[in-house]
């Protein structure tokens, strides 16, 4: 039987939990012909040459048909494609790659799925639309956010180290009492918080935090972060990234299987 293998690359890697989930996966839904690893890589172009080498019958990844796609390469990873679908296209950012091999081509697909997994979470867990956000950080993960946001008509300004040319970034040192106050949405999006970086957190003043906060982090390792910690002792209602991994997964594993 030809074991179908499937991953993840990004760098680093040892806060993900994907590789856990879908083995958990494939063994509560008796799928005995996958395999999913992580693929800690420093070198993206040097991947991608070896995905689309003639002589990749010769390596492990002969039978890779797909891998999921995690920070910093979300927009990285787009020069490297071939075909990317008109969502991820719109959103700038992929976190899916589907490798279909035509003959002797190999090809290579983005997508992204985690618009859908932030957005299925966030409004399980929020019932008012009428609110403005604070997307911190201006990455992949942050371009998804926004994607969501935009199409439910929230008002949001993006958060980041550096000033950028739109109306609706700022600075962190732009990031005064009053802005936090009127924006009842906290979302994390950088890595602030997860395995590597346990022990910071966002440049926000956690001091401005009331019951009215919802704090999003995107990161799910560990389950509370320090900016969740800090969040809850002021009252905010707080919400991790695991249920948009779950959601976001299966909306992969979906992608990777369409016929």
């Amino acid at each position: 039987m030809k074991i179908k293998l499937f991953g993840l690359i990004g760098y680093p890697l040892e806060h993900s939990f994907s590789e856990t989930y879908f083995k958990e996966k494939f063994l509560r839904e008796g799928i005995i012909d996958s395999k999913y690893e992580n693929f800690e890589i420093s070198n993206l172009e040097s991947f991608i040459t070896i995905i689309k080498s003639n002589n990749v019958k010769e390596s492990s990844l002969q039978n890779l048909m797909g891998f999921n796609v995690t920070m910093p390469y979300k927009e990285a990873i787009i020069p490297y494609l071939d075909l990317i679908d008109n969502k991820a296209k719109e959103i700038g950012a992929v976190n899916i790659v589907r490798i279909e091999r035509k003959e002797k081509k190999i090809i290579l697909k983005g997508y992204n799925s985690d618009v859908f997994g932030f957005e299925t979470s966030l409004f399980e867990n929020i019932d008012n639309e009428n609110i403005k956000a604070l997307i911190l950080g201006s990455g992949g993960a942050s371009k998804a956010v926004s994607f969501v946001l935009r199409k439910h008509n929230i008002e949001y300004k993006i958060i980041s180290r550096q000033k950028k040319d739109d109306n609706q970034s700022m600075p962190y040192s732009n990031l005064d009492p009053k802005i936090i106050q009127t924006h009842k949405l906290i979302i994390n999006t950088t890595p602030l918080g997860m395995k590597s970086y346990l022990k910071q957190m966002p440049e926000i003043d956690i001091n401005q935090l009331t019951k009215q906060h919802t704090v999003f982090d995107l990161i799910y390792n560990p389950k509370k972060t320090l900016l969740l910690a800090n969040a809850e002792i002021m009252g905010a209602k707080i919400i991790n990234g695991f249920d948009m991994l779950c959601y976001q997964a299966e909306e992969a594993w979906r992608i990777f299987n369409a016929k």
